[in-house]
Order: C-alpha cells, then structure tokens, then sequence
C-alpha cells in the first residue's frame, strides 16, 4: 500500500486494501499579520543566544527566557512532555510522559497551541462531511501566546511560562497518602496539600537541546506548600529531604512527525496486541464505525521476498546507565531474547538493546529506553511498559520500560526461604544470585514486550511457559530427601506464543500479498498448535488464565506446592538469614514462604464455577465457551478443604 502525502489542510483520504489512514498536514503559506506592534526579531534577539532546529529557539540568559520562533503555522508536529526527576516512593515517577500532535495556529492577536481530536474522524474526500465530524467534537487550546517579534512568516513568542509548569499535572499527587513520612495517626489525613512555585523553578538548560527534528525544553520545577502533619513528621527518603519543597525536573518535546511510511495492521482479538482505534463517521452502514488496528512499532525488511532479511531500521531499546552492572548485564540478556522471536518473523538482527550512550538523554522520544528505578517504602516492586504512539496511525514511536529497582531483592528473598543455606563456616550458595537474576532477565523481556505492543497472556504457563508475557511463579523441585532445587525458577529465552504474536504482528509479506489472507493464515498456524491468548480479562473467571502459577494442571499444581511447603516450614530455621544478621529478620523470609501456595490456591479455586472461553472469531474453529467438568470442580473443591 502506497500512501499518498496530503498537502492541503486536514485532507482526509481512504486507502487501498480496506485499511484507512489519515494524515493531517498543513497547507504551507504565508502568514500575514499586522508587524505594527512588535519589534522585528532580529532586533529582538540581537544579543540571545540562538539554538537551530526543528523549532529554532533563543535562550536569553539574563532574565532566564526561552523565545521560540514560529516558522510552522498550521503544521502538526507531536507534542512530548515527561517527569525526568520522580518524586519517589510510589509518587509520580521519573519516565512517566505523555504524547499528543499539536499545532500553532493564529487567531487575532494570539498564537495558540491546539491539540485536535484523533479520536473521532470522517475518512472520505467530502469536505463537508469532515467539516461535520470537527464541529462535532472539541478540540484542546493548551496554551496561549502574544507575539513580540515577526519577520516575514516568522512569529516570535515567550515560551518561558508554558516551560516552566506543572506539565505533568503531578501537585495535587505529591502529597498523597502513598509517600512515607505523612502518616500522622489512626484517624487523621496524612495528605499534604502542594502548590507550584514559580519562584523556585527555571528553566534548565543542561536539558534544553535543538535537533533538526525535535526541540527539546527542561524545567525545574519546585511544590512547596505541605502540611504542617507533613512539617512535623519529616519528609521521609521518599520525598525530599525538607518536605515542604519538593523539587522535580520536567521535559518537553516538539518532534515532527513521522513520516507517511508506516503501513496500519488490522486487529485482531486472538492476536495478543493492544489496539488503537477511533470512530470514522464516514463508514458505510456496511462497515462498523469503529476503526480498529494493531500498535506497534515500525519494521520493515529490506528485501520482502528475502525468507531472512535484514530490517530498513533496527528497533533498539537502550538500558539506563544508572543501573548496577550485574543488574544491567542480566537486563540486557533478558531484553535481548526478543530478536529471537523477529529472526522467526524473518527478520536478522531487528531487536537489538545497549546500554545508553554516555551523554544521550533518556527522556528523547528518538530513544526506547529502560529506566531503573529506586524507591523506598512501598510493599512490592512494581515495573512498566508504556508505549507513545503516533494518534493518526497507532504506530509505536517510543517504548518507556520503568522497572522496580528492589524487584531482584524480593526474589532473592523467596530464594533464601527456599534454600536455607545460610550455614556457619560455609561458603554461601551462588544458587540464590543466579535465582534473582534469572527473574530480571525475564522482567526485561516482559516489560520491553508490553512497549511492542503486546498484552498479558496469562495461559502461557500451562503451554510449558510459552510467553515472557505472563506472570511467572518460580518453577522448583524437591527430591526424597527434601532439597529443594531452583537451577530451573525461571524460562531462559523467548517464548513459543510470543514468537507466534511476533510472527502475526510484524511480519513483512512480499509485495502482492493479500495482507488479510496472509494474517488469517498466520493466526490458524497459531491456533493449531494449541495457544491461545486469554489477558487479565480472564479474572477470577478463567480456569487456565492465572497470574502467578506454574503448571498444566492448576489442582495438580497446588497439591504438589503444598508438599514442598509442609517441608519447607517443617525444616524453618535460623539458616535461612545470614550470620549477624537480627532474629527478628526471620519474619521477612518465612512470611514467603508461609503464603508460598497463595497464588495457586486462586489459580485452583477458578475451577469451581469457572468458564472456559476463548476470544473466537465467527467460524475460526476455537471452543467459544465451555463449562468445567464436574470432577473437575469436585478435584478442586477437596484440595483446597486440605489448606
């Protein structure tokens, strides 16, 4: 499919093959305003320092402005703006952003900044009917500017107080109940209310970059306020070490946007993808209103016909720097798997994942990057995958992974409960480090699998771990003698099902191909060799989507993880902390270990009532729904009486 660049003003065209795209691009012309009352912008910024790019900007030092010369009136271009410093400890955390296409437009003396609305669209060349659909729903004026300056179709505008605010909206998050440091007793709100304080923030120029296709801007920016609960109690390592200022720094981007080269997938409910969509006004009643298709990132082989082709561009993920060197090793080792499900889609060396360059910024959209993050307080780590996406196509343009920097700890922890190899005068066993590592590598691999577009898929762990993507419980063993083995806790590789979403997903067919027919196809293979696709839609519904199991057979499953349990707690003792360390820390490692069949006892229970179902299409040959059978109910129901 050949997609034609439009050049007039919010031309909307449909595509080929039944797949309809949009792009919106501005007529290019120039812009005539009244120069009567500002200055020229040479004389304006004759003694500035003047940064070249995308949006060429002036920083005036003196009185801390940023100037911005508008030179795209009318032209889309996406809008970025992220938390580069978190506040800690469950607050607003350092990676999390979000991305809109904005405009600068003209009306009377104002320059605003509009965000259009992608959500609901008219996809024919009746301009009328388009005109329809953009009368219908608002769009967003986020900022409003007066110019100071002109030259020829040039308009110069103080971009200081859009830089420096709370762009990420996070005041009112600051002192939430969630950070350590505010709880001030039963009864009583531990919430402390903060304010931006502009007086305390500025623009920060180590930050603030110019390249020829994005502009980038950073704040600091600094909430003061709190409580006097807050005031009194101390802030907390979670916050900031004087509670009543909190100080973060937050980024903005103007990137253009990608170019028209990225060719939309359908979705398809079996596949394992997230879904972008939006309402298209202009259907026939023939076809459904809604439009729906595949996110994902762009990848395409150099040669099509190859069976195994090198890709135009690589996709490349990079770890943050920040992360201790063992803990990077096994991050990049784990994120690495990944190219072994595109080699299966035909593709060589398309996945590829480093350690950040020394000096490149982690919060640039050109970079998917994984961020290693450090908190105190909270009761379990907790990791991301969060995808940016182009709104006119679905089309993944940046992956941000936020992964839980104590999450290694917690599994070296379950190690240690399950090991008790703490022996005096013994060397420890190295069994409980590779345990640890061997869980980050699959966190790795599923975080970054979340910014390819790919969903939960929690019936992996009855197909012998098929997918990184479902959440894994440490696979163990017990001989005769009761020793417990962990050299196999976690799948090492990629998975069968996540090969076969890549596979769906991202391969490149010939030139030719009918697109549809090929992705059927695709998705039958994928049928035919048992997997099916079942996320947390599954619930508490479900009998083989669970989260946390391990096995074929849930039942099964926990009758065998209350045998290993019983001697697990039979054989508790002080070997299972290091020498020197307080006996009291016994609790830490023997509350895992109690609650050890937690997970499968829920996995178990859904088999009393539950309902099997798949995402089946009309005549795909799946089982739509199906009841459990009664033994089976009753084999669950006198396993669980056990506990």
């Amino acid at each position: 499919m050949q997609i034609k660049k439009a050049i007039t003003k919010s031309l909307l065209i449909t595509l080929p093959l039944g797949l309809p795209y949009q792009i919106v691009c501005a007529q290019k012309t120039a812009v005539k305003m009244d120069t009567s009352s500002v200055e020229n912008i040479a004389a304006k910024v004759r003694n500035l320092t003047k940064h070249a790019g995308y949006f060429n900007f002036y920083y005036d030092e003196k009185n801390g402005k940023i100037y911005l010369e508008v030179d795209k009136l009318g032209t889309e271009f996406l809008y970025y703006n992220s938390l580069s410093d978190g506040v800690g400890s469950g607050g607003p955390e350092r990676g999390q952003a979000s991305a809109a296409i904005a405009k600068f437009i003209k009306a009377g003396p104002k320059i605003l900044l509009v965000e259009p609305n992608y959500s609901f669209r008219a996809m024919t060349e009746n301009k009328d009917e388009q005109k329809a659909v953009e009368n219908a729903f608002a769009q967003s004026v986020i900022w409003a500017f007066t110019p100071i300056a002109s030259e020829g179709g040039k308009i110069l505008i103080d971009l200081t107080p859009f830089i420096i605010r709370d762009s990420q909206k996070i005041a009112n998050r600051v002192g939430q109940n969630n950070l350590p440091g505010l709880n001030i007793g039963e009864g009583k709100s531990s919430s402390a209310t903060y304010h931006f304080d502009e007086s305390r923030s500025a623009i920060y120029m180590e930050n603030t970059k110019n390249f020829p296709k994005n502009t980038e801007f950073e704040a600091i920016i600094t909430f003061t306020g709190g409580s006097t609960a807050s005031s009194r109690w101390g802030g907390g390592p979670g916050i900031a070490p004087d509670p009543n200022a909190v100080t973060v720094k937050m980024h903005q981007s103007f990137v253009e946007l990608p170019d028209d080269g990225y060719k939309p997938r359908k979705f398809d409910p079996r596949s394992g993808f997230n879904m972008f969509s939006y309402m298209d006004f202009a259907a026939s009643m023939k076809e459904p209103v809604l439009k729906r298709f595949t996110r994902r990132q762009r990848l395409q082989k150099k040669d099509p016909n190859a069976v195994l082709s090198e890709p135009v561009k690589p996709i490349i993920y990079y770890v943050d720097r920040g992360a201790p060197e063992l803990i990077k090793k096994a991050l990049i080792e784990g994120g690495g798997w990944w190219n072994q499900a595109f080699e299966a889609a035909g593709y060589k060396n398309a996945f590829q994942i480093k350690e950040l360059p020394e000096g490149a910024d982690p919060m640039d959209i050109r970079y998917n990057i994984v961020n290693w993050i450090n908190r105190t307080g909270i009761p379990r780590a907790y990791s991301t995958g969060m995808s940016h996406i182009d709104p006119r196509t679905g089309e993944i343009i940046k992956g941000v992974v936020t992964l839980g920097a104590d999450r290694h700890r917690q599994d070296y922890l379950i190690a240690e409960g399950l090991l008790q190899n703490y022996e005096d005068g013994k060397p420890v066993s190295e069994a409980m480090e590779k345990f640890a590592l061997a869980r980050i590598r699959q966190l790795s691999a599923h975080e970054i699998g979340h910014t390819l577009g790919l969903y939960h898929n929690f019936t992996s762990s009855t197909k012998d771990r098929a997918s990184v993507m479902d959440y894994p419980f440490p696979r163990f063993s017990m001989d005769k003698q009761g020793n417990i083995n962990v050299s196999d806790a976690y799948a090492a590789g990629i998975g069968a099902w996540d090969k076969r979403a890549i596979i769906w997903g991202y391969q490149d067919f010939p030139e030719g191909t009918n697109e549809d027919d090929a992705l059927n196809k695709t998705m039958q293979e994928t049928l035919a060799q048992g997997h099916i696709f079942i996320p947390d839609i599954g619930g508490y519904v479900h009998p083989i989507a669970n989260q946390w199991d391990e096995g074929v057979n849930a039942v099964d499953e926990l009758e065998r993880i209350l045998k290993v349990r019983a001697e697990v707690l039979k054989k508790f003792s002080e070997k299972a902390i290091p020498s020197g360390a307080p006996m009291a820390t016994l609790e830490e490692v023997l509350v895992p270990m109690y609650l050890l069949h937690r997970y499968q006892i829920e996995a178990a229970a859904k088999s009393i009532g539950g309902l099997y179902f798949t995402h089946a299409l009309k005549n795909d040959g799946q089982t739509v729904t199906k009841l459990i059978e009664p033994n089976e109910q009753w084999n669950a129901f006198n396993t669980l009486l056990k506990n």
